[in-house]
């Protein structure tokens, strides 16, 4: 295998109801699971709220990372998202998405540095975070907003 390629990987299995139980490399197993309200025993986050977190996790890692190569200084950052999903095409009627039909994301960062610098971190960050560019493809409408802290 190449040095350039990356493999990822997840273990699952389901315990009952419509929950699963996760383990991925040497980490605490997870659960997976619904609220209530779509059949499950709330006893974990669903897969879509993991997504959600998944983007937030993938910009805490591409953020940093492309600052250095841009040296470009901040203190602080943070992170929320909120995605919409109409549960009707999750139950099976056809013509809606099973996916988000938008997502919003926001980042908050604390950064003494010019606004073209921080909209070129943006443009960078956007360019590369993988998460967001598989939800972008994906046709998510995505709404994203960086503000100062």
């Amino acid at each position: 295998m190449s040095a350039h390629i990356l493999e990822v990987a997840a273990r699952s299995q389901w315990t009952s109801g419509v929950q699963t139980v996760n383990r991925i490399r040497d980490f605490a197993p997870f659960v997976m699971d619904e609220p209530a309200a779509l059949g499950g025993q709330n006893e974990g986050p669903n897969p879509l709220e993991f997504l959600v977190a998944s983007l937030n996790g993938c910009k805490g890692v591409m953020i940093p990372l492309i600052a250095r190569e841009m040296d470009f200084k901040f203190t602080e950052l943070s992170f929320a998202s909120e995605g919409v999903i109409d549960v009707r095409g999750l139950m099976g009627q056809e013509g809606i998405s099973t996916h988000f039909q938008s997502l919003d994301f926001q980042v908050t960062i604390r950064t003494e540095e010019s606004d073209e610098r921080l909209k070129a971190l943006e443009d960078a960050v956007s360019a590369r975070c993988p998460i967001y560019n598989l939800l972008r493809e994906a046709k998510v409408a995505l709404r994203t907003h960086w503000r100062r802290a």
